[in-house]
């Protein structure tokens, strides 16, 4: 493959002038089965380069501990880019924001409490390096200066958003450099002074990411760098979605009118998303300005690709204008794939969350409640137990910290919940002499912080109250849902008002297709597809309503269905669509 090269305003590939006309797709968002297909279909667009980030926080998940398969394995997903003439820009971090967990971060590091993140503290640096030797291994094969497709790679990630630590900066640039790491590198900023001040490194070449206006931003980039090529490091062509808010969309005109302006400027650019994929279990992220907001499951993005990766309005429009531009593109040979219906399916056997805890999870007791990071576990649910005893007037249970959602039951009953930041449904109580009651709380990771200073998010209860007095004596249960299959189910079906798992069988005649599952009636809750978590649903919330199913999830004949209902449902079956409902 080709080196890429810039003099003055211009990208050079192998001597010869070059735009780069890149989609962000991120492996670690997609079957790996599609791989080639989206990619195909990028090629088949227009572009010359996908660009994908690298998800510290899958690749090591507990520390030490290193993963490269499955999804995971990025050096196929080069390999195939590499097979269709496809170039690649990488960004490993090792944060990447992405809307991912924890900005792409380890949850371990929180262990840490004397660390400072992103910044040139040593034993940051450590984790990072570590982190590094093990990915960039695998990396500087593929890159260009050795032959292969990787012609840029990203020095951090909008750091100037963060901090100014220059020191820290060139530390990467510097671990990277003795990992091998020869080809071009570059750092991404939001198109303001301050933040271009404060994330970039004078002796490599910086791109500017924004949604709009692109002559007022390329006009900051350009009087901050005179030097260097024009580049959109994001082009922002959607958005993503939080829950309680509307599904952001785009007018797909617009998007190509935009990308028209960054070429006729001489830009070069990356879509943002070309294809978002799935924000698959619970690697979903949170923003936190004015309050906690989680990112739902659904990474859709308003993309040029579809969530399940069918061609949108804006695929069309785009193309247009790169044939405008860069002349006549082959006829399409990619399609759609087949969507499936496969109707309403009953959930008829249950288990509930006070069984299954006993199954999944040994208690760990403590005089007070503690955050899941300090009983060993960074995703998913713990359940806190405790018995309250009698004579007490009138109490309603409180919280000094709530990250991110309390459910609360009352011997076993459903009676309320609690939300980080919004409204919940308070739950009080009362005892007479020689009264007990079971109390249990059940806490969701909704995902950490992936922007700004609160990215050192912990989770789980702390402090509970009964009025003024705190409450003493409690068992927690762990429970990060990575392996059901020791759940014991009974048959039982109609309404769900203890949070419980709920299973069916799916029964698929054909070869699978990719399909779309809707929980009407059901609150809140993950589900399993043969043992893959494909999400969260949260249906008062929205906006998504459904959660999309690939294919690759599903075989031919028996495929188990369970899905986790941390609340209250008035119904035990799911439905199968052929389309999706984003809101």
């Amino acid at each position: 493959m080709a080196i890429l090269t810039y003099k003055g305003n211009k990208f050079f590939l192998d001597g010869e002038e070059y735009t780069i006309i890149s989609g962000a797709m991120h492996y670690f968002r997609i079957p790996r089965e599609y791989w080639h297909d989206r990619l195909l279909k990028l090629k088949e667009c227009g572009f010359n380069t996908v660009e994908t980030y690298t998800c510290w926080n899958l690749h090591e998940p507990c520390e030490g501990v290193f993963d490269f398969g499955g999804m995971l394995d990025l050096e196929a997903y080069i390999d195939i880019a590499e097979e269709l003439g496809l170039n690649v820009i990488l960004r490993p971090g090792p944060y990447i924001c992405a809307e991912w967990e924890m900005g792409g971060l380890p949850a371990w590091l929180l262990n840490y409490k004397n660390m400072t993140i992103r910044c040139n503290d040593e034993l940051f640096i450590s984790k990072v390096e570590r982190y590094y030797n093990e990915l960039l291994s695998r990396i500087v094969p593929k890159l260009s200066t050795n032959g292969g497709n990787v012609i840029m790679m990203q020095i951090e990630n909008e750091y100037g958003s963060y901090g100014d630590d220059h020191e820290y900066m060139q530390r990467i640039a510097e671990i990277y450099k003795k990992n091998g790491v020869d080809c071009l590198l570059f750092t991404s900023d939001g198109a303001d002074y301050s933040s271009l001040q404060g994330g970039t490194l004078p002796e490599y070449p910086c791109v500017a990411n924004f949604g709009s206006r692109p002559e007022v931003n390329f006009k900051v980039l350009n009087d901050f760098r005179p030097d260097q090529p024009l580049m959109c490091g994001e082009y922002w062509v959607g958005w993503f979605d939080h829950w309680y808010e509307e599904h952001h969309v785009r007018n797909p005109k617009e998007v190509a009118k935009l990308f028209k302006d960054m070429i006729d400027c001489g830009a070069s650019l990356n879509f943002y998303m070309f294809h978002g994929g799935t924000n698959f279990g619970y690697m979903n992220g949170a923003n936190y300005y004015d309050k906690y907001e989680p990112t739902i499951t659904s990474y859709d993005y308003n993309a040029l690709l579809s969530e399940a990766g069918d061609l949108t309005p804006a695929y069309f429009e785009v193309r247009k204008i790169i044939e405008e531009k860069f002349g006549k593109l082959p006829e399409l040979t990619v399609k759609n794939s087949e969507k499936a219906a496969y109707g309403k399916l009953e959930l008829n056997e249950r288990c509930s969350i006070f069984e299954a805890a006993k199954l999944l999870s040994k208690p760990i007791h403590s005089a007070s409640t503690q955050f899941m990071e300090d009983i060993g576990q960074y995703y998913g649910f713990t359940l806190y137990s405790t018995v309250v005893d009698g004579p007490r007037d009138e109490r309603e249970i409180k919280f000094d910290a709530v990250h991110d959602r309390a459910v609360v039951f009352i011997d076993g009953e459903y009676k309320g919940f609690y939300e980080r930041t919004r409204d919940g449904e308070p739950v009080s109580f009362s005892l007479k002499k020689g009264e007990s009651r079971r109390i249990d709380i059940l806490c969701e990771n909704m995902g950490r912080v992936n922007y700004g200073p609160k990215i050192m998010d912990r989770k789980g209860i702390k402090g509970v109250r009964f009025n003024l007095q705190y409450h003493f004596g409690w068992d927690m249960y762990p429970l990060p849902l990575d392996n059901i299959s020791s759940l014991r189910f009974e048959q039982k079906s109609g309404e769900v008002n203890v949070a419980s798992f709920l299973k069916g069988t799916l029964k698929i005649n054909d070869e699978p297709h990719d399909t779309f599952m809707r929980l009407d009636g059901f609150t809140k809750g993950v589900v399993f597809v043969n043992g893959f978590n494909i999400g969260r649903y949260f249906n008062p919330a929205g906006p998504q309503k459904t959660l999309y199913v690939p294919a690759p999830m599903l075989k031919k004949g028996d495929n188990e269905i369970v899905v986790f209902e941390t609340d209250h449902s008035d119904r035990s079956s799911v439905t199968f669509l052929d389309k999706p409902d984003l809101g």
